[in-house]
């Protein structure tokens, strides 16, 4: 039998293949489917009550490393880099991307599947929006067991300083009988009741009342990638305002290059970039997946991973080294822990976490902590870094 961690990379690519036929209409390079008065440069002080003391004999979670101070009119701001990971999964790749980010001192967001906190015995206490109870196109959890697991690697994340985000729970695509490009607003809402409900009591749905507690609560759940970058503003964005939620990182980007967020409605949207590769010539969706269909249609070929890596690690070094010189715009980078085609893209991102994270002017961090930042700008001085044209939109930009 295949362990769970197996089982999931398995039926991922099941779920991937479903989408080939949308990818190969929309082509390869860009499928729409995957993917107090305060002065400048002083730390903000507020009027919040102090900290309680901390209770020194349970862990203590990680601060954030996003300095809270005011642009001067003409100062560079930092060269964000968020990294997120879609459906986090227990796997080694996890292990990996906890200590690069500690090495670092990077932050991620982890956006979790809501299968995960669900054992197989228990599957029924799921039904996704036109589905029948125990229906999904992923693996759910596992054994109780590995239930546990996965909800230990969770509390580790948080307590390392990383942020919680929902990759929804069904991962319905194109293909599938009720897709997510076609959820009404009252589906979307139906489908994060069910993520937060699996969340929030995933121990006395697992009968696991004697398991650790999650550490965190649905209140930090602020944001989040829908599966294969489904789902229409219009449906999707009023669901988010309606649980508290105030992100989204889902949507492909509206036009070429990196380009700083912008709010709609509630929502800070952060697009998934669509930039040019100097290994491949041409632009392309900056997503793991979205690399691996350009370049053999997502077909497994671990003999090829070399390859892979390097069209990977230099893409997003490209795209780094236009933002951090020309506008500054936040750089998104969404990827899975799945081992595609021989770990063909975690060595890669790794790679570029460690040697991006560590230069001057960079902080690699949380959505919400560039959020926090954004909004505590002048406007008018951001805005002039937001004006700015889009960059890494071909070879010479």
């Amino acid at each position: 039998m295949l362990s769970r961690r197996r089982r999931r990379n398995a039926v991922r690519g099941m779920v991937m293949a479903l989408t080939a036929a949308t990818l190969a209409a929309c082509g390869a390079e860009r499928p729409e489917v995957l993917l107090g008065i305060t002065q400048a440069n002083q730390t903000i002080e507020t009027s919040d009550p102090p900290p309680e003391k901390k209770d020194d004999s349970g862990p203590q979670r990680t601060a954030g490393n996003v300095p809270m101070e005011v642009l001067a009119p003409g100062e560079k701001p930092p060269q964000f880099v968020l990294f997120s990971f879609d459906g986090v999964g227990v796997s080694e790749n996890w292990d990996l991307f906890l200590e690069t980010a500690k090495s670092s001192d990077s932050r991620f967001t982890a956006l979790m599947t809501g299968l995960y906190f669900l054992a197989d015995d228990h599957k029924k206490e799921y039904q996704g929006p036109g589905y029948q109870p125990g229906e999904s196109s992923l693996a759910f959890g596992g054994s109780k067991a590995e239930v546990v697991e996965q909800v230990e690697y969770l509390n580790r994340t948080w307590y390392d300083g990383h942020e919680m985000g929902t990759h929804y729970v069904g991962h319905f695509c194109a293909g599938t009988k009720n897709p997510g490009k076609d959820w009404s607003t009252a589906e979307w809402n139906h489908e994060l009741d069910q993520f937060f409900r699996l969340m929030t009591d995933w121990k006395s749905i697992n009968n696991l009342l004697d398991a650790p507690d999650l550490a965190f609560g649905a209140d930090v759940v602020k944001g989040g990638r829908t599966p294969c970058l489904e789902g229409g503003m219009g449906q999707l964005f009023p669901a988010l305002g309606q649980h508290n939620m105030t992100w989204d990182s889902s949507k492909s980007a509206r036009q070429p290059g990196i380009y700083w967020p912008t709010k709609v409605g509630s929502i800070w949207e952060f697009p998934i970039p669509y930039t040019w590769s100097p290994p491949l010539n041409h632009r392309q969706t900056a997503l793991d997946y979205n690399y691996w269909y350009t370049f053999n249609q997502a077909k497994d070929a671990p003999g090829k991973a070399p390859q892979i890596r390097k069209i990977v690690k230099e893409s997003y070094d490209y795209m780094f080294m236009r933002a951090y010189e020309g506008n500054r715009a936040p750089l998104v980078i969404a990827n899975h822990f799945n081992d595609w085609s021989g770990n063909a893209f975690n060595p890669a991102t790794a790679d570029f976490m460690s040697e991006v994270c560590v230069k001057p002017e960079t902080i690699c961090a949380t959505y919400q902590d560039v959020i926090a930042w954004m909004e505590l700008q002048d406007p008018q001085v951001l805005g002039v870094w937001e004006d700015m044209p889009p960059v890494a939109v071909d070879a010479d930009s």
